[in-house]
């Protein structure tokens, strides 16, 4: 007992290294773990404290946690049984496969990352582009149930879309975006999912998948998650808010349709509207309807040339912005009420009064009503005036959402000129350039949208 034992070296230098590894797991690991989480809870009621609806418990959730939770779901279960019948593999190959979906969907929600720095990039982008304007804000929003999940379902013009809507409701509540497979590249994809976004493979036909996505959708509902969605399922091409894509509107209803009987959360769809004098992608967008090849992808070079351009305008002090930006808020749409009465699937009736309520909130700003006025052929600047009066009289009648030059018609056109001049998309004469009537055409088709309702 009392013996001298030789180890070499390198065998005690081993033997302490996996010492101070187990100190550090069993006692200064979790101790660490217990200050930074006792610090983010309570950095997380000083926000519940300023916003109207508090970030949801299941938002604050473990990531590791809710994959498991999701992962041993009985309906996950379910269809994992159903998937190794019909794939004829071994359950617990199936249900490795549902776990790596889950693992892929579930965000891993940063409070610190989407208060303390997201929002504030998002603001600084923002206004450095564009000025923002606010649309019609519907009285209804005031008046909402607390309790009841807030599903925004907006227009999809741009990837500038996040960035605004994130700074827009800052104040009210962290939304949860669906979005598609671009986002998922790192380093973007950490940033993206510790703000609280979760990843969706659009157009998947996989059924095991779909019902993973589906139950985190309805699991997020349940619990309050406020959510963000873009039915259209993709940019616009042609500038009018399209219909909508139901795969994701048919996860809330079936959700919402098995927790009805329980007296469970009523679901709020908020309609968002969203404009832009410049859509930063329109080139490509209006390329790809040209083409009708949807999958498209900026170049890296494009990218890094139009960075540098902006950014070299922006030190000589010769960077104008983009022009305005507007976001308006629709009334409303109650599942419960909506389902009122109704039989059977109502899906595609949901989706429709949806799209109908977004476009219907889109607001008009000078770019796109000076297109569309220049799209009538008008020859002078006695004739433009004139048209573009007549359309906001239009629009007026149609209660359409107008947010223009706050000082009158002729400083709207003026700015919309001056913008579309820069960009070679009409002449000193108001005449249009054949290589641009396209995104003339895109910009003014919102317009006509709006006056076709």
């Amino acid at each position: 007992m009392t013996g001298t034992i030789e180890l070499p070296i390198w065998l005690v230098v081993l033997v302490l290294a996996l010492a101070a590894i187990a100190a550090l797991d069993r006692i200064l690991a979790p101790s660490v773990r217990w200050f930074f989480r006792r610090r983010m809870e309570r950095a997380v009621a000083r926000l519940n404290e300023r916003l109207e609806r508090p970030i949801a418990p299941f938002k604050l959730a473990q990531r590791h946690d809710m994959i498991l939770r999701l992962a041993y779901d009985p309906q996950v279960m379910q269809a994992v049984a159903e998937h190794a019948a019909e794939a004829g593999v071994p359950p617990t190959v199936a249900m490795q496969e549902a776990r790596d979906y889950a693992r892929e969907i579930v965000p891993a929600f940063s409070a610190t990352m989407y208060f303390g720095f997201a929002v504030q990039v998002a603001r600084w982008l923002t206004r450095k582009f564009y000025r923002v304007r606010i649309g019609r804000i519907d009285p209804a929003l005031e008046r909402v149930d607390d309790r009841a999940t807030v599903v925004f379902v907006m227009n999809h013009r741009s990837n500038m879309d996040y960035v605004l809507v994130t700074w827009l409701i800052a104040d009210r509540s962290a939304i949860s975006y669906a979005v598609g497979e671009w986002a998922r590249v790192w380093p973007l994809s950490r940033l993206i999912r510790g703000m609280g976004a979760y990843f969706i493979r659009r157009g998947s036909r996989n059924a095991l998948y779909r019902r993973v996505l589906a139950r985190y959708v309805q699991m997020s509902a349940q619990e309050g998650v406020a959510q963000a969605i873009f039915p259209e399922g993709g940019l616009s091409l042609d500038g009018r808010v399209g219909a909508a894509k139901l795969g994701l509107l048919s996860y809330f209803l079936t959700g919402f349709d098995a927790e009805r009987e329980s007296g469970g959360r009523d679901i709020l769809f908020v309609p968002v509207g969203l404009a832009y004098d410049r859509v930063l992608e329109d080139r490509l967008l209006t390329e790809a309807a040209r083409t009708g090849v949807r999958r498209f992808r900026p170049t890296a070079t494009g990218v890094v040339a139009f960075v540098f351009r902006m950014g070299w305008r922006a030190l000589r002090g010769n960077f104008p912005g983009f022009g305005a930006t507007a976001a308006g808020f629709g009334a409303p749409v109650s599942l419960r009420a909506f389902m009122e009465g109704r039989a059977g699937d109502v899906t595609e009736a949901l989706g429709t009064e949806l799209m109908a309520r977004v476009a219907r909130a889109v607001p008009i700003l000078p770019v796109p009503l000076v297109a569309a006025a220049l799209g009538a052929g008008v020859e002078s600047r006695a004739a433009l005036l004139a048209e573009v009066t007549r359309l906001v009289e239009a629009l007026a009648d149609k209660d359409a959402v107008l947010r223009l030059h706050p000082q009158g018609l002729e400083p709207t056109v003026d700015e919309a000129l001056l913008h579309m001049r820069r960009r070679g998309l009409v002449g000193p004469d108001l005449r249009l350039a054949p290589e641009k009537r396209g995104l003339v055409a895109y910009y003014a088709a919102s317009v006509w949208q709006r006056l076709e309702q």
